[in-house]
């Protein structure tokens, strides 16, 4: 690739969003979270009064749709036809049709578009489901972040119930366990590591030493910047 791409693809609640925004801020690059190309079409279809399961009406949503970001990585902006909705797609119940709205394969082929458009812009780190198979498959350095469940449910737990969303361990990893199935099964585009990505299993490691494992990866490549502006 002509800019340098780093992508971290796994599962659900696996640390791939603050570790890749870590990564991203440490080594002055632009950070892409393509789950929230996602999130904002699924909050719209929701808005629309539009079923996830309608393949055609959630590609049309799709295409009338303007999806961007802007900020640092660790303060990143979400926006949705011109409207900051940064804090309105991180509900269970977006992440939920998120995840549904994501196995539209016409869908999925329009956000391949958006996401390496935003490559144009300069070095990134990514992450998401398919980067390293679909979206940047010449990527400088793929890793697949992974975590057992329990850990990722008790995660995704700490995580909502510190923005003040009510949940419940064991509703947490039934949800976790369905979208892992739905990702990991979809015909198009499944969740999966890419044949040359480095593993990286978190399920033991704190957020600093999953960080730390991670970028310690990335600084191996040789066309690692060492340091740089997002801009």
């Amino acid at each position: 690739m002509s800019v340098f791409v780093v992508v971290l693809d796994g599962p659900s609640a696996a640390g791939k969003s603050t570790t890749a925004r870590a990564i991203a801020e440490r080594l002055g690059l632009r950070y892409l979270d393509t789950g929230a190309f996602y999130r904002a079409l699924a909050l719209k279809v929701a808005q629309d009064g539009v079923r996830p399961d309608d393949a055609d009406a959630v590609t049309e949503v799709a295409k009338r749709s303007a999806i961007d970001f802007s900020g640092s990585p660790s303060q990143a902006h979400v926006f949705l036809d011109g409207r900051d909705v940064s804090g309105e797609i991180r509900t269970p119940e977006v992440s939920e049709m998120a995840s549904r709205v994501a196995a539209v394969p016409a869908v999925r082929r329009l956000m391949v578009e958006w996401q390496r458009a935003m490559a144009e812009r300069g070095p990134l780190v990514g992450e998401g489901r398919d980067l390293g198979t679909i979206v940047f498959p010449d990527a400088d350095v793929k890793i697949y972040l992974d975590a057992d469940l329990e850990t990722r449910a008790k995660r995704r737990c700490r995580e909502l119930q510190a923005r003040g969303i009510a949940v419940h361990l064991d509703d947490v990893r039934e949800d976790l366990g369905r979208r892992d199935e739905r990702d990991m099964n979809r015909p198009d585009s499944p969740l999966k590591a890419a044949s040359d990505a480095i593993r990286v299993d978190s399920s033991g490691l704190d957020l600093e030493g999953q960080i730390a494992a991670v970028l310690e990866v990335v600084r191996r490549h040789p066309r690692c910047p060492a340091s740089g502006a997002a801009g």
